[in-house]
């Protein structure tokens, strides 16, 4: 990163403009973020009616790697970042050719292939559960069956479950194989879990890296529900242990950004590491309310070139992922949750994501309750999990 770009300055006789490839709700979060610094923003995604898009200074509504939607965002741009990993990483090598642009091409690229993502893993010394690779009919016939029963995944353009088959028996690899198509796929083995935990970290051009407390999530048909960061919760050495692996995984590809490591805990107490999202995450949408920075607030500081402090939760938190599935009723028809009886709760805080329509599955915001004790935080999120029709965790 050639200077800083300090907030609120003038470059070129406008106002410092940051820009991001992707309109959703992560997108709409760092451009409120990045204006609440003083920035100008700029967005760029298809969809006319996108979240980020809705908000920000500028929205230049192409396809990901149209060469004169690009051109137009590099223009307007002084830094680049994205706000999803299957942002083609060809369209942000395109970007860099003139912008700064964090992350890197080369490390989106890593978090779009699984294979690639799983060598990375390995290079960095970090776990991994047992796989192998599936890009040919020999090496499916290659596969051990040891790794039985396990999780067939697409190598590319899965997330939130999608792309995944659970097989237990040659037979039934060989179908699904043959189901999602016959593409690059990794196989891997079914271990017994405890938990799911992600950490955050952040991370400067100039090698500096700052974390948050390591989350504990729940998920639901493989989309997150429940993020819980409450002091005790993750045995402080595992903790340490988890926070020490994402770091070598940021410190390895030389990130430059906000990062997402997510791991699986065995019943016998070892991990493994699962996939890391090159981009803030779901389950650290809780340090907007619970934290003196936020994983927004630091994807601004990397992109921007500024100083990275160790940010401070200063509550317990649970994070409580609202789906379009709350928006109706047991008789099907479309229904407004209890908004008012939610925000009746103690230190509860409501984060829609401006989304025009609600749909089962969609994502549709969240909610982030904190309160002074472990106790009182788990208490209210109870309580408003009762009143959205959410399961009790």
């Amino acid at each position: 990163m050639s200077r800083v770009l300090l907030p609120g300055a003038v470059l070129d006789g406008r106002q410092v403009t940051l820009g991001v490839m992707g309109g959703g709700q992560l997108g709409r979060m760092f451009v409120h973020a990045a204006q609440a610094m003083g920035y100008a923003t700029a967005v760029l995604d298809p969809d006319a009616t996108s979240p980020a898009g809705l908000v920000s200074h500028h929205h230049f509504q192409t396809a990901y790697e149209d060469p004169q939607g690009l051109a137009q965002l590099a223009a307007c741009s002084a830094a680049i970042t994205t706000e999803f990993e299957n942002v083609p990483a060809p369209a942000l090598a395109i970007l860099a050719a003139t912008r700064t642009v964090a992350p890197a091409a080369a490390a989106v690229a890593i978090a779009q292939d699984r294979a690639q993502e799983k060598a990375h893993f390995d290079r960095c010394g970090v776990p991994c559960a047992p796989y192998a690779v599936i890009d040919s009919a020999a090496q499916l016939a290659a596969v051990p069956l040891d790794l039985l029963p396990g999780i067939l995944k697409t190598a590319r353009m899965g997330y939130d479950g999608k792309g995944q088959v659970r097989i237990a028996t040659p037979q039934a690899l060989q179908e699904a194989w043959q189901s999602l198509g016959g593409v690059a796929c990794v196989l891997e083995k079914m271990l017994p879990l405890a938990s799911e935990c992600s950490v955050i970290v952040a991370r400067g051009d100039d090698g500096a890296m700052v974390n948050f407390p390591v989350q504990h999530n729940l998920h639901h048909d493989g989309i997150l529900a429940v993020t819980q960061v409450i002091d005790g919760l993750v045995a402080p050495a595992l903790a340490a242990q988890l926070v020490t692996a994402a770091r070598a995984i940021a410190e390895g590809v030389n990130y430059v950004g906000v990062l997402c490591v997510e791991f699986f805990v065995l019943q016998d107490g070892h991990w493994v590491v699962n996939e890391m999202a090159p981009r803030p995450h779901n389950s650290g949408h809780y340090t907007m309310d619970a934290c003196d920075q936020s994983q927004f607030d630091l994807q601004v500081r990397t992109l921007a070139g500024l100083p990275l402090l160790q940010p401070r939760q200063h509550s317990p938190a649970i994070m409580l992922n609202l789906l379009g599935d709350l928006w109706f009723r047991a008789d099907g028809k479309e229904a407004s949750p209890p908004w008012d009886q939610v925000l009746a709760l103690p230190g509860t805080h409501l984060h829609l994501y401006g989304k025009l329509s609600a749909r089962k599955g969609r994502k549709m915001g969240h909610l982030n309750l904190i309160a002074a004790t472990a106790a009182e935080v788990h208490a209210n999120a109870l309580q408003a999990a009762a009143l959205l029709g959410i399961e009790a965790f």
